[in-house]
């Protein structure tokens, strides 16, 4: 692991504008920088560079970040490599780690070599199988494909990679999932299959995935979950699709390896899938941030439909608003290879292209368990809406599936707030006053007008109180010496995100960038909150040295607010703890 203590240093030494203008040549725009946007096609630039802040956001696709997460975005970098490359422009050198993480790396650079030749062998033998290439022919694919991927086979031989490997007793062999031990004896995990090798971002083989040749059982063999491969994160397909889904800004994901190769076959390059395993928020959120539109294309039997509404259950709390989640349905008799073989890639697009609305399929769902002729049924539809809807943290989302829902069961938006509120959306006890800003007034009023060039406030914050106080600690991390609300280390609430926001600035004397607290809440709990924060429409148009802009008073009603709400919590936490005392619970 490299020492996050080097990372700030790393990026308190690196020109992001720099760094961003050896890929994409970069326009001065006032304090900032500006370009077409890198990571989706547009005629008028609306990706920023900001040197003070040390981060970029396209303000077109959401697509945001430090120099090191550019980087591995553009690039296809592992983040140690991203450090490294930025380490050597600037004359630093990563520090050597702990001998026991210096284990673990050579460990995991032994598994890529072993499952690099494990690949090799796998498509040499492809050659050799006649039944391997008039199955995969029989398939409708060619050659040229079957390279492109790195399709092998491997042969009914219960210990055929011993004859290409230095030590079949090695444990990298069996760390990797190439083979079993059991009961003192080891033998090759694949045996008599089709070899779907799995690619990370960098095009290193990091598992496998095997089809049985015939009949035979599973049909699918997957590689187990090693130092190197974690089903939950990872996505076939998605090294060879990187291009085309730049290109299209669309991702399609299906679920067996043999439909992204079919799709692929048929000139649909920009498809996926899971590996043996139901869609998860990793994978959402890999996805949106590689593409404005997410379509996932799914049997239409009822397999296929409780695939489709778990992976609506994970995209909606990673949802982001200008982003689009829909769902493409195929009929009963097929999956996506054997229905672009039948209807073509044209019609295939037109399909795709009017693929069900994320807000129309849960809608959908949801009133075919009730009936909504009746006001039963309606609440029924009600008490059904409320977990899905409030778990969006879009606040567009939020508030137009707030509306949509009000419209079904006939009542106003603002008790729909009350009784749905959203992640995302504010408190609906907490609407503004008609008066002026005031301590008292916990949304603070009506925003104020424009002056002197302050963009005026595009609408009073719907964030909750945790997300407003990152968004402003962010903006002035001295404020970050105000944050007096307690919190613990298992707090995995956005309020104890802003604690550990708050501690870490105060850490580090409250000289940090943006770059800085993203990078060290990088793969934590709290990136994806922080992430949002850093992003934030408002984030842009914070002038902390203008007379009309008071951020210190904002910030406190922010405070405030979350004060209130803990209190709040902590109240309903020990009246429930007293009702279960007394049995009343």
């Amino acid at each position: 692991m490299i020492p996050p203590d080097f990372i700030q240093q790393l990026l308190g030494r690196v020109d992001i504008v720099e760094v961003i203008d050896r890929q994409v040549k970069l326009k001065k725009a006032g304090q900032n920088y500006s370009a077409c946007c890198p990571f989706h096609n547009e005629k008028t630039p609306s990706f920023t560079v900001s040197p003070a802040k040390q981060f970029y956001h396209c303000f077109g696709c959401g697509a945001h970040g430090t120099a090191i997460g550019f980087l591995i975005e553009y690039n296809g970098m592992g983040f140690r490599d991203a450090v490294k490359e930025l380490a050597e422009s600037v004359g630093m050198s990563v520090p050597a780690e702990s001998p026991q993480a210096i284990e673990q790396a050579q460990a995991a650079l032994s598994l890529t070599d072993v499952l690099g030749v494990a690949a090799a062998f796998y498509r040499n033998q492809l050659k050799q199988s006649p039944k391997a290439i008039d199955y995969l022919k029989g398939r409708g694919l060619t050659g040229e494909i079957a390279a492109r991927f790195g399709l092998g086979y491997a042969p009914d031989d219960w210990q055929g990679l011993k004859g290409v490997v230095a030590d079949y007793t090695a444990s990298s062999l069996v760390d990797s999932g190439l083979v079993i031990d059991r009961d003192g004896k080891r033998y090759d995990r694949f045996r008599d299959r089709v070899m779907f090798p799995i690619l990370d971002s960098r095009g290193s083989v990091i598992g496998f995935g095997g089809r049985v040749i015939g009949e035979g059982e599973p049909k699918y063999l997957n590689s187990p979950e090693t130092p190197l491969f974690e089903k939950g994160r990872e996505l076939y397909g998605l090294f060879q699709a990187r291009r085309a889904i730049r290109d299209t800004q669309t991702v399609i994901v299906v679920e067996g390896y043999m439909d992204v190769v079919a799709l692929a076959q048929s000139g649909v390059e920009n498809a996926v899938a899971t590996l043996g395993t139901a869609t998860t928020s990793n994978h959402v959120q890999k996805l949106l941030r590689v593409a404005e539109n997410l379509v996932f294309c799914f049997d239409g039997d009822a397999a296929g439909r409780r695939a489709a509404w778990r992976a609506l259950e994970q995209s909606l709390p990673v949802f982001a608003d200008g982003k689009d989640v829909r769902f493409m349905f195929l009929p009963a008799e097929d999956d996506p290879d054997t229905y672009v073989r039948r209807v073509g890639k044209e019609q295939f697009l037109s399909d795709l292209a009017a693929a069900k609305p994320l807000s129309a399929f849960l809608f959908e769902e949801l009133e075919g368990q009730a009936d909504m002729s009746s006001e039963e049924g309606r609440t029924r539809f009600l008490s059904l809406a409320r977990p899905y809807i409030s778990a969006v943290s879009a606040p567009a989302l939020g508030m137009m599936l707030q509306r949509k829902l009000a419209e079904r069961i006939g009542l106003g938006l603002i008790e729909i707030q009350q009784l749905v509120p959203t992640a995302g959306g504010r408190d609906p006890s907490q609407r503004p006053g008609p008066g002026p800003r005031s301590a008292g007034n916990a949304e603070g009023g009506q925003p104020r007008p424009s002056r002197d060039g302050l963009p005026q406030r595009r609408k009073v914050l719907r964030d909750p109180p945790a997300t407003q106080l990152i968004v402003r600690m962010l903006a002035k991390p001295q404020l970050a010496g105000r944050f007096d609300v307690p919190s613990h280390d298992g707090d995995t609430s956005p309020t104890g995100s802003a604690y550990r926001v708050a501690a870490f600035i105060r850490d580090h004397d409250f000289e940090v960038t943006q770059a800085m607290v993203i990078e060290h809440f990088r793969d934590t709990p709290d990136q994806p909150l922080i992430a949002h924060a850093a992003a934030h429409p408002l984030l842009t148009e914070i002038d902390t040295e203008h007379p009309d802009f008071d951020i210190d008073a904002e910030f406190d009603e922010a405070l405030a607010r979350l004060r209130d709400q803990a209190l709040a919590d902590a109240e309903r936490e020990a009246v429930m703890k007293r009702a279960a005392e007394l049995g009343l619970s």
